[in-house]
């Protein structure tokens, strides 16, 4: 099962996308901040990192720089609404997908299995 750590500041939001993978089958550790999401990236293992860019006290982009540093493994999926703006700030990102809000779950879902779909069939050779 793939472990997910959701890093979202709208309440709404990171309820309703937790419950949406949860229940494709996803164990899904959601927090409101950036800074939140580091003592867990220290302490327990996670497949995926899905952060939204614009946060207070830590940026998504800055939380995906620390999370390369701690996990290198980890994939990053950034979600924002403000993704033009956010990006072309000129700092360097890990490798990592952008979704643009507003997206369908559906499309999120397939976004998240297709990031872990080539590991499974080339990962393991």
């Amino acid at each position: 099962m793939l472990r997910i750590l959701l890093a979202e500041d709208d309440d709404s939001m990171r309820v309703y996308l937790a419950r949406a993978l949860e229940r494709v089958g996803y164990k899904v550790v959601a927090v409101d901040r950036g800074t939140a999401a580091l003592p867990l990236l220290e302490s327990e293992p996670f497949d995926l990192l899905l952060t939204d860019i614009v946060m207070p006290e830590m940026d998504g982009i800055e939380l995906a720089q620390k999370a390369a540093e701690i996990a290198p493994a980890i994939r990053v999926m950034f979600i924002t609404g403000f993704a033009a703006v956010a990006l072309k700030a000129g700092r360097k990102t890990p490798d990592a997908k952008v979704l643009s809000k507003p997206f369908h779950l559906k499309d999120l879902v397939l976004e998240v299995e297709r990031m872990f779909q080539s590991e499974d069939q080339h990962g393991r050779l």
